[in-house]
């Protein structure tokens, strides 16, 4: 399970306030470390170059990133254009911290969608994709504790008739038995 995921997306974007919210209700232990960036205009590709690579070098000189996620909420294919330029693709391919692309809707795909690890279908879904499900996790817990707990209850059921056993036999063997048996 991941325990710290960096976001390269617009400080101030629906995007980043539905990443949030998806990252606190399925695994509210992950820290999360935004990497502000502007996504749409003629500087948002250099912008979002530099975003990963700061991203990058974070991880590696302060502290280890387990996923980056590079994302931008729907809009028209010119809103979505600089996450078709090749320096951001070179980027995201380049990444050495595993990469979720969530950018536009469930319709949009750009050139960042391909050269991903993982391409999700919105910046929500990728939040999801980048962190386990904090209930099913519970769910496999509490699976776990119960197959402990019976394996440990039978694993005690048979000490203690190996135990019984053994005390029978130390009762057959016991020296005021034998006295009592020579008496007779």
């Amino acid at each position: 399970s991941p325990r710290r995921i960096g976001v390269v997306t617009s400080a101030d974007a629906a995007a980043l306030r539905d990443i949030l919210r998806v990252l606190s209700a399925r695994w509210p232990l992950v820290d999360v470390i935004v990497f502000a960036t502007l996504v749409q205009g003629a500087e948002a590709p250099v912008r979002i170059v530099a975003a990963i690579e700061t991203a990058n070098r974070y991880s590696r000189d302060v502290a280890p990133i387990d996923t980056l996620i590079v994302a931008r909420g729907g809009g028209s294919i010119e809103d979505l254009w600089a996450f078709n330029d090749e320096a951001v693709a070179r980027a995201i391919a380049a990444s050495a911290i595993p990469t979720v692309a969530g950018v536009g809707h469930e319709v949009d795909f750009t050139i960042a969608d391909f050269v991903a690890d993982v391409r999700a279908p919105t910046p929500s879904a990728a939040a999801a994709t980048a962190t386990p499900d904090r209930g099913e996790v519970i769910g496999q817990l509490r699976a776990v504790a119960q197959a402990m707990q019976q394996r440990a209850g039978r694993r005690l059921a048979q000490e203690t008739r190996a135990l019984a056993q053994t005390q029978r036999r130390l009762d057959l063997l016991h020296p005021q038995r034998r006295l009592d048996e020579q008496r007779q």
